[in-house]
Parts: structure tokens; C-alpha cells; sequence
């Protein structure tokens, strides 16, 4: 089901009960913004989800409404998690969706990063 990005933070999405440590999770990395871990249904050889710990659901309500700080932590937060997992030479895709035409499954901001192999085009050419 796709979300709608203008609607309310919904507080029972599984991100935000992996955040209250309700749902255990594979976590690769954690500082006072963010949190990323292993994604449970991985669509790559590597693939990390990274989300603000602030209640955001989309990249429009995160860049419209966060803190210059948590936009700073969160983009750096990517960065360092894909560096510090050797994604960065031979490459990775970083991928953000966004309403039901973006394909958003869950309410909260997350950014997938996918590595491990060749990617392939980015959308199916019709």
C-alpha cells in the first residue's frame, strides 16, 4: 500500500517501533539523528536503511519542517554508513520513495542503500 507523504506521522509504523526497540533489527549504524540497519527483505547483496529519529514521513515533510542539524546528521549519517561499508568504490544506489507514485510502503523517512553487484537502469523503460 502506498502512502500519502501529506498525511500525519503515524506512531505505530514498524520504524517507529524499530526506533522504541519494539521490533529488533540488524543495526549497522546509530548516533544521536539516525538509525540504519539491515534491511529484513533485502532487494541487493547489501542493503542498509537509514531513518531520522525524528518523526518525518516523507523526504518533503523532512526537508520542510527538520532541523538544519538533523538534515546535516541524516545526509551525513548515509555518507558515513556507505563509506564505512566499502560501497563507494566499486559504487551504490541510494533511493528515497516518496507518495504512492514514488512507491512509499512505510510512513517514516528512510533512504534504502543498495550495493553488492550491478544495479542495472534505474525504472523499467516502457
Amino acid at each position: 500500500m502506498a502512502i500519502d507523504p501529506t498525511q500525519p506521522y503515524d506512531d505505530d509504523n514498524i520504524f517507529a517501533k524499530i526506533l522504541r526497540g519494539e521490533i529488533p533489527n540488524k543495526t549497522v549504524y546509530e548516533d544521536e539523528w539516525v538509525l540504519a540497519f539491515h534491511d529484513i527483505n533485502p532487494q541487493a547483496p547489501e542493503h542498509v536503511l537509514v531513518i531520522p529519529k525524528g518523526r518525518y514521513v516523507s523526504w518533503d515533510d523532512f526537508s520542510a519542517k527538520a532541523s538544519d542539524a538533523e538534515i546535516a546528521g541524516f545526509v551525513r549519517a548515509v555518507g558515513h554508513v556507505a563509506r564505512a561499508a566499502g560501497m563507494v568504490e566499486p559504487g551504490y544506489r541510494l533511493l528515497a520513495n516518496v507518495g504512492q507514485h514514488g512507491h512509499q510502503e512505510v510512513p517514516h523517512l528512510h533512504v534504502h542503500i543498495f550495493a553488492g553487484k550491478p544495479l542495472g537502469p534505474m525504472l523499467m523503460r516502457s
